[in-house]
């Protein structure tokens, strides 16, 4: 067995030791914990029972007593009355929000993590590699550090992490493989959580997404860990944690020539010839450390009355508040030249000729490239937020907030390029801001929100957002029909990055004006009825964005991006026929391609095979996107960027699959593109040169435990 399948083994046995030592006792507060005390012979016994049979006896009624219900001024009744319930929370002020927890076969034929949102993206082909959304309004826009936003789908962040409340311990284990072992693609992720208290709890996440890839040097691995805890309490609520996020991917440039692929003239994908073939173990790495709270206090303006709600829901409050965030990444790409014999050739007999060479600049050395950089982010903030009188009233909650937010950027320019491309180094860049919101409800059928932020000094001086929120809702025979609407402004600075870089292949010292932007959404539902029509409209000028020569450039003049999305879905008994459509338009192609059509549809049918015990769903999903100038990928600094030479799309990708609910766990059995070779002319390519996997089979589980 490989090294990779020892990897996984040790990893598993570590996940089973981990279960043994964080749930020594059944039940979620240790009622089945022997309790002891110690006998005192020399104290008066009135009860004319033995010290013994008084420690039996006390130990017996203190384990029947009833357990301590969960009070927090955070959940309502119904919440708390769930057996597991799980949320995310804010670091702006603290608040959180319910999530459904993923135990269903709604989604589970879905197992690439940057295809299960929208109509899916773009990507290299390979698990663990970059990728982008179609759909404009959902592609990151990392403020800080943007070398790993390619990797986004597969980053934890604070704001992502899932926080339980469980009345017993709650795992879950999920596990697929597929493929050859050559070219074998694996996912694992587990989640342990327990609660120490009915008020707090403490979860470990661990995920791991890779393969091998099926052409040359495509072998990418993306795992990260968090260790998190919180506290909510009557007054008192805690989040906080640790994640750590690691990726090591290789790098091949893409194939040489497209039509290889379109004219099957190789059978074996690994021997396509690639384009970094001149690069011997290209690749990128990314490492990634985040520490984080975020707390607050609650302090009612007036005693709580018996009937009150343990929420604090309708009494005049104050929450006072602080959030602390630390992280830094750093990203490496590496590559060597290739000499056919092993070194560099000098061109004497008996040296083959070298493959010319992937880039064309060399600023440090021509013979390998080891580019560094790295970032350090420390974001503190204190808040205060006011509860006039009742949360759903017309003025609900009033925030105020100030922060301070220090990076630090670490990257080397030498000194024939000081000055001209910078002084590289260590630098320090500090910005201070403030921001608030307020929000209410008229009644439960109209609610609103509004929010800004300001920096006020330092770096990012003089940018602000500022935006607001209206959702209506109406019921017809207590089935919802909700329609929600924003509009938001925003001028903000562009990445650092954007502007400062120095490499072996790239270098740049740029001076961009902010970017200013004005985004409207809005968006109508039916859930009931599987209905959703959406539009969004954003309107930016001074757009910064990667062209076709790579390297960032400005937009200096307006981009309108327009998006229709709809979303409906059929149900005939047990035949489900669920569709995703999105249409775009861009004003400028070269600066924010987008194909004019995207779908992605599912049409399976299910069915019990022994009821309320065995469920079972039979079909097939498809994705498609009409033609478009599509993107290219660069590995030396990871982003993709703009071109007008080779037009993708207007080819269906097809996967069969079967998925099946057992009590607690679900099955997966897919068929990944077996339409390959079939039709379509082969244009199976989302990024240019970067070809899709061939026909993959799939097996999968997920098993979730609750005690």
């Amino acid at each position: 067995m490989g090294k990779s399948r020892r990897t996984y083994d040790l990893r598993i046995a570590l996940i089973g030791l981990l279960l043994l030592s964080v749930f020594p006792a059944r039940g979620q507060y240790g009622s089945g914990t022997v309790i002891r005390y110690p006998v005192d012979n020399s104290s008066s016994n009135s009860s004319g029972l033995l010290p013994s049979q008084m420690i039996e006896r006390d130990t017996i009624d203190k384990a029947r007593r009833p357990k301590k219900p969960l009070e927090s001024f955070y959940f309502d009744d119904s919440t708390r009355k769930q057996r597991i319930f799980a949320w995310t929370v804010s670091l702006d002020n603290n608040d959180v929000t319910l999530r459904d927890l993923d135990t269903t076969l709604a989604d589970f034929h879905i197992d690439y993590p940057f295809m299960r949102q929208g109509v899916g993206s773009a990507s290299l082909g390979n698990l663990g590699g970059a990728s982008i959304p179609l759909d404009y309004f959902q592609r990151p826009q990392f403020r800080n550090f943007s070398f790993v936003q390619a990797w986004a789908p597969y980053l934890m962040t604070p704001e992502q992490v899932l926080f339980y409340n469980a009345k017993m311990p709650y795992t879950n284990i999920s596990y697929q493989m597929s493929g050859e072992r050559s070219k074998e693609e694996q996912i694992f992720h587990a989640v342990i959580s327990q609660n120490i208290s009915p008020s707090s709890s403490i979860n470990l996440e661990y995920n791991s997404d890779g393969m091998r890839g099926q052409y040359e040097r495509q072998k990418a691995l993306d795992r990260y860990f968090a260790a998190n805890f919180a506290h909510t309490g009557k007054r008192y609520a805690i989040h906080g944690g640790y994640i750590y996020n690691v990726g090591d991917i290789q790098e091949n440039g893409g194939i040489q020539d497209m039509r290889d692929v379109m004219d099957t003239v190789y059978d074996m994908t690994e021997n396509i010839p690639v384009r970094l073939d001149g690069q011997a173990d290209a690749r990128n790495q990314y490492k990634g450390h985040t520490f984080y709270w975020t707390q607050s206090f609650a302090i009612p303006l007036r005693r709580q009355r018996v009937s009150d709600d343990l929420t604090l829901s309708g009494i005049p409050t104050i929450y006072v508040g602080q959030s602390f965030q630390y992280t830094t990444f750093r990203k490496v790409y590496s590559d060597a030249v290739k000499a056919s014999d092993g070194d560099p050739g000098d061109g004497g007999e008996g040296d083959e000729p070298a493959v010319p060479p992937f880039y064309d600049h060399f600023y440090v050395s021509p013979d390998g490239t080891y580019d560094s950089v790295r970032q350090a982010m420390t974001d503190v903030k204190l808040f205060m937020q006011l509860q006039p009188y009742n949360r759903n009233g017309v003025l609900g909650l009033v925030t105020a907030g100030v922060g301070n937010g220090f990076n630090r950027y670490y990257y080397d320019v030498p000194e024939p390029y000081r000055g001209t491309y910078g002084n590289g180094g260590k630098q320090g860049k500090n910005s201070i801001y403030v921001y608030g919101g307020l929000e209410g409800a008229v009644s439960r059928y109209l609610r609103w929100s509004a929010d800004a932020k300001l920096h006020l000094i330092g770096y990012r001086s003089g940018d602000f957002h500022v935006g607001g929120k209206l959702s209506l809702a109406a019921y017809v025979r207590e089935k919802p029909l909700k329609l929600d609407a924003s509009v938001r402004f925003s001028l903000r600075e562009p990445d650092f990055w954007q502007q400062n870089y120095f490499s072996n292949h790239y270098a740049w010292l740029n001076h961009f004006s902010k970017e200013k932007t004005t985004l409207i959404t809005a968006a109508f539902t039916v859930p009931d009825y599987g209905i959703e029509v959406g539009g969004s409209y954003a309107l930016t000028k001074d757009k910064v964005y990667y062209g076709p020569n790579v390297v960032p450039q400005q937009h200096t003049g307006m981009l309108n991006v327009m998006g229709l999305y709809l979303r409906k879905d059929f149900r005939i008994g047990g035949l489900h026929l669920n569709h995703r459509v999105l249409m775009q338009w861009s004003s400028d192609q070269t600066v924010a391609p987008v194909p004019l059509l995207s779908a992605s549809l599912s049409y399976f049918f299910g069915f019990d095979i022994v009821r309320n015990v065995l469920h079972m769903q039979i079909g097939v999903d498809g994705r498609y996107n009409t033609e478009y100038y599509a993107y290219a990928y660069d590995p030396a600094i990871g982003q993709f960027y703009t071109q007008d030479r080779v037009k993708l799309g207007n080819y269906p990708s097809l996967d069969a699959f079967i998925t099946a609910k057992w009590k607690r766990l679900r099955l997966r059995l897919k068929l990944q593109h077996w339409n390959c070779n079939l039709f379509g002319d082969n244009r199976y390519f989302e990024v240019v040169d970067y070809p899709q996997n061939r026909m993959m089979f799939k097996i999968g589980l997920s098993w979730s435990f609750y005690d």
